[in-house]
C-alpha cells in the first residue's frame, strides 16, 4: 500500500493536467503546415514527439520546482498539498525523478534533431535558473515564464522544420506575459489578506493589485495587436479569414482577467479548467480556427470580402510597372 501510495504522488509530482500548456509545440503544426500538403503526416508525427518531449522536461521542471519550493509551498492554502510539501514524497526521489526525466527528454530531443535539442535543453537551463534565482527577480520572474512558452513554439517548428511568424512569436510573448502577470495578480489576492504573500513568493513583496492590473492591461492590449498583425500579414500560411475570430480572442483576454482579478482560481490553468465560459470560449476558437485552416477556400465564398493593406501595395505596384517601362 504504501508503494502504492508513493506512485500516485509521483504522478502528481509530474502535474499531468500542466501538461496542457505544451500545446505551443503545436502552434507551428497548426498555423504552419496546411492539411493538404503532402508532408502533413510525417509533420504530425514529428510534432507529437516533440510535445511529449516537452511533457518529459516540463515534468522534470515541476518536480525540480517542488523540491526548491516545498517549504514556501507548505505556507500557500492549495500549494501545501502537494507531494514535496505535503511530505508524500521525500526531496531526495523528488530530485532523482527531475533528473531522469531532464535525461530521457534531452536524448530523445537529440533524435529529433541538433537545433530541436538545443532549444530544449535552453528551455531547461531557463527554467533552471528561474527556480533557482529568476523567481526572486520582480519582473524578470514572469518574464522569464513567457519566453519559456516562447521556446516551446519555436521548438516545435524546429521539430517539423517549418518557419514560424515573427509575429506569431511576439503574440506568444506578449500573450504569455499577460498569464504570467494574471497569476501574479491571483496569488496576491489569495494571499495578502493572511500575510502570507512575501513568504511564499518574494517578488510579490514587490508587487501591487494596482501595478499588476496596469500591466495586465498593457500586456493583454498586446498581446491582441500582435495577434491581429500576424492575422494581416499576406506572408503567413494561414487563412486570412482568421481575423473573424478576434471577438473569440478578445472575450478570452477580457474573462481571463475578470476571473483572475477576483481571486477565486490560482492560474491560466485553472480558470481553463474551471471556469465554463472561459472554457467554451477557447473550445469555440479552437474548433473556428480548424475549420478556417482546413477549409479555407470552401468556406471563403461565404465570408465578407476584406482588403488587406499589401494586397493594395501589391495591386499598385503592378498597375504602374508597366507605364514605368513604357520609354
Amino acid at each position: 500500500m504504501p508503494r502504492l501510495q508513493t506512485l500516485f504522488a509521483s504522478i502528481r509530482l509530474l502535474r499531468p493536467a500542466q501538461w496542457i500548456k505544451n500545446v505551443f509545440v503545436l502552434a507551428a503544426l497548426v498555423f504552419g503546415v496546411r492539411p493538404t500538403s503532402p508532408n502533413a503526416v510525417d509533420a504530425l508525427i514529428a510534432a507529437l514527439e516533440a510535445l511529449a518531449i516537452f511533457c518529459m522536461l516540463s515534468s522534470s521542471v515541476y518536480a525540480f520546482n517542488d523540491l526548491m519550493d516545498y517549504r514556501e509551498d507548505a505556507l500557500h492554502p492549495t500549494k501545501k498539498h502537494r507531494p514535496v510539501a505535503s511530505g508524500a514524497i521525500s526531496p531526495t526521489l523528488a530530485g532523482i525523478i527531475a533528473v531522469a526525466l531532464a535525461t530521457i527528454g534531452s536524448f530523445g530531443a537529440l533524435r529529433i534533431g541538433a537545433g530541436f535539442a538545443l532549444t530544449a535543453v535552453s528551455y531547461l537551463l531557463l527554467n533552471l535558473f528561474y527556480s533557482l534565482a529568476g523567481k526572486r527577480m520582480v519582473l524578470l520572474d514572469v518574464i522569464i515564464i513567457a519566453i519559456g512558452f516562447v521556446l516551446r513554439a519555436l521548438a516545435g517548428a524546429q521539430a517539423i522544420n517549418v518557419p514560424v511568424s515573427a509575429w506569431l512569436v511576439v503574440c506568444t510573448f506578449t500573450l504569455c506575459l499577460f498569464l504570467g502577470f494574471g497569476k501574479r495578480r491571483c496569488e496576491l489576492a489569495v494571499l495578502e489578506a493572511g500575510g502570507k504573500a512575501s513568504k511564499h513568493r518574494a517578488t510579490l513583496a514587490s508587487y501591487t493589485p494596482e501595478i499588476l492590473s496596469q500591466f495586465l492591461a498593457v500586456s493583454g492590449a498586446m498581446a491582441v495587436i500582435t495577434f491581429l498583425l500576424y492575422t494581416l500579414d499576406g506572408s503567413n500560411p494561414t487563412p486570412r479569414t482568421l481575423v473573424f475570430t478576434t471577438p473569440l480572442v478578445l472575450f478570452s483576454i477580457f474573462r481571463y482577467a475578470l476571473v483572475i482579478t477576483r481571486g477565486q482560481l490560482t492560474g491560466p490553468t485553472d480558470v481553463l479548467i474551471r471556469d465554463r465560459p472561459f472554457l467554451v470560449t477557447a473550445v469555440l476558437w479552437v474548433v473556428v480556427t480548424m475549420l478556417l485552416i482546413a477549409f479555407d477556400t470552401q468556406i471563403s465564398p461565404y465570408l465578407p470580402a476584406l482588403r488587406y493593406p499589401y494586397e493594395q501595395r501589391a495591386t499598385t505596384q503592378s498597375v504602374t510597372a508597366p507605364a514605368d517601362a513604357i520609354p
